[in-house]
């Protein structure tokens, strides 16, 4: 194991007992959001935050200022200052791997080399040097330079990955379709389930296509199998339209012209066909769903251009930077990781919504699924002993308005506190109107509606006072008191988006030092993996299926007996 302190038991400090009994206190009094904005007219002044590109309101949490002194107060008797300092300078904080944990270093400016030497290395240079290639790279595949076999330009990118190596791109590659300036379509390939390369390959003219397979060490089961996959559509593309006759020679061309890697695996690589000189390494200090600002990333910086993925780094790096310099007192992205203990630990809440009213961050939620859930969704702290109260919670959402049209029924009435943190941009690229009614004001009416309605809601005389049928008023109120945070940004820019996606790297770095864990590692994925190995040879084995328990042979007798 790593050498570093081993974890509080945060449960057993006086500033826990402190908030537990603040808890209880407020329970007791009735205190509610009503009341709190009744009472103190500088709350919404108080908590609100401008960070660069973001605007924060957490006005309509659940907190007084007494919480949130005590929610610092909490933070400091874990150290969270020392863990993060440690974080950022390179210590082995990812224990049971034994690792650094540096994704911060990704986006840090080519002037601070020499800065961070980790392991023996200039973590610094060693990224600047592998961003550069990139960019060399990208600007050939977009100008034309780079051409496939044929001569043809490059039309058509498919990258190929599963996990941290597609949830980053395909949410950054959605979110940022207006920066597109190349004629040039990515499409991404993660599941194996053979249906999603057909349908991402369909309509793709192979000479005019070029294959990013990612993968760190080039032996992920599902990458690998739809690169062999991707490369027989190719070959067999190419070979039909008279492209390549079919020789090892013509393969080999085809092959080298046609795909590449982001994998350190370069053996393996050069095995598969790929040029080594093609192939765009990370390091084992970047956790894969930290790595979209890596060589993962190669993909976005051919749609958008390395100017783009530039001003996309500094705003992770203007993130970072706030996150180590400001207070905790003042430091809105520590208090909403606090706050989300504070929800998980003592309301008890069991998920988190998180609801983007922008539909180019419709795949955000998703993203945020693996950052959160596979990062602290863990019953063991740092040093191998058992956490000591709740960890992690269900992250989920939609894109605003959808959301309203599914789910908010339950955040609004629901008997289970879901807090929820709304997005938004006070500028959309596509302005349109209906009629006089500007359609970005009408949307965004909606993300202002919801949060006041889920603070404040509604009292049974209010629905009296509309004229409502005695016997229906209960069905017609609202609560309120349901917690929100809103994020408004003037616009979904690249820089906005590296904030904003840091801004819950480092909230989920704040709940793991709160409850002791390693957020960095993920063992919990591994049993179902190894367990796929020994079952798949029993859906035609008969030695393998009768290793099996009754419930897994059962299911293979159904598959046996209706596989076509």
């Amino acid at each position: 194991m790593a050498d570093v302190p081993a974890p509080i038991d945060v449960t057993q400090t006086s500033e826990w007992h402190a908030l537990q009994q603040h808890f209880e206190k407020i329970q007791s009094s009735g205190a509610n959001l009503k009341s709190w904005f009744a009472n103190d007219p500088q709350r919404v002044k108080k908590l609100s935050y401008d960070l660069s590109d973001l605007h924060f309101d957490l006005s309509k949490n659940l907190v007084s200022d007494e919480t949130i002194k005590l929610l610092v107060a909490l933070g400091k008797a874990v150290d969270l200052e020392g863990r993060r300092d440690a974080m950022f300078s390179g210590v082995h904080i990812n224990t049971t791997e034994d690792r650094a944990v540096l994704h911060t270093a990704l986006r840090r400016p080519a002037s601070e080399a020499g800065s961070l030497i980790v392991d023996g290395q200039d973590a610094v240079a060693d990224v600047h040097e592998v961003l550069d290639r990139m960019y060399a790279f990208a600007n050939k595949v977009r100008s034309g330079e780079w051409k496939g076999v044929t001569g043809k330009k490059i039309e058509n990118v498919v990258s190929i990955g599963i996990g941290g190596s597609d949830l980053g791109p395909v949410m950054v590659y959605e979110a940022l379709k207006p920066y597109a300036d190349a004629g040039i379509n990515v499409r991404y390939v993660s599941n194996i389930d053979p249906n999603d390369m057909a349908e991402k390959v369909k309509g793709l003219d192979p000479e005019t296509t070029l294959v990013i397979i990612v993968s760190k060490t080039f032996t992920t089961l599902e990458t690998m199998t739809n690169a062999r996959e991707a490369k027989a559509w190719l070959l067999e593309g190419l070979k039909s339209q008279g492209a390549i006759d079919g020789g090892d020679a013509s393969v080999e061309r085809a092959i080298k012209s046609h795909f590449v890697a982001v994998s350190t695996n370069l053996e393996l690589v050069e095995q598969f066909g790929i040029d080594p000189q093609n192939a765009f390494g990370f390091w084992s200090w970047v956790g894969g769903r930290y790595s979209v600002d890596a060589a993962v990333g190669l993909s976005l910086i051919i749609a958008f251009g390395p100017e783009v993925f530039k001003d996309f780094l500094a705003g992770f790096h203007d993130l970072d930077t706030y996150f180590c310099e400001t207070p905790l007192e003042q430091n809105v992205v520590a208090l909403m990781g606090l706050l989300n203990v504070w929800y998980v630990n003592f309301y008890k809440a069991e998920s988190h919504a998180v609801l983007p009213y922008d539909q180019y961050l419709h795949r955000f939620p998703a993203y945020l699924q693996q950052l959160t859930m596979e990062s602290n969704g863990k019953s063991t702290r740092w040093d191998g002993t058992p956490v000591t109260c709740e960890t992690g919670e269900i992250f989920w959402g939609e894109a605003g308005t959808n959301g309203q049209h599914a789910f908010y029924q339950l955040i609004h009435q629901g008997t289970r506190m879901i807090p929820a943190d709304f997005i938004a941009f006070a500028n959309t690229p596509n302005p349109t109107k209906d009629g006089e009614q500007d359609v970005h004001e009408l949307f965004l009416g909606n993300f202002l509606a919801q949060t006041k309605a889920l603070a404040f809601g509604k009292t049974a005389d209010e629905v009296r006072a509309e004229g409502t049928a005695e016997w229906m008023v209960p069905a017609r109120v609202f609560t309120g008191n349901r917690p929100t945070t809103s994020v408004f940004g003037e616009a979904l820019t690249p820089h906005a988006l590296g904030e904003l996606i840091a801004l819950y790297e480092h909230i989920t770095f704040v709940e793991g030092t709160v409850w002791g864990l390693d957020s960095y590692d993920q063992w919990g994925v591994e049993l179902g993996k190894q367990l796929a190995k020994q079952i798949t040879p029993a859906l035609h084995d008969d030695e393998a299926l009768a290793l099996q328990d009754e419930s897994t042979k059962a299911l293979i007798a159904y598959y046996r007996a209706h596989r076509k």
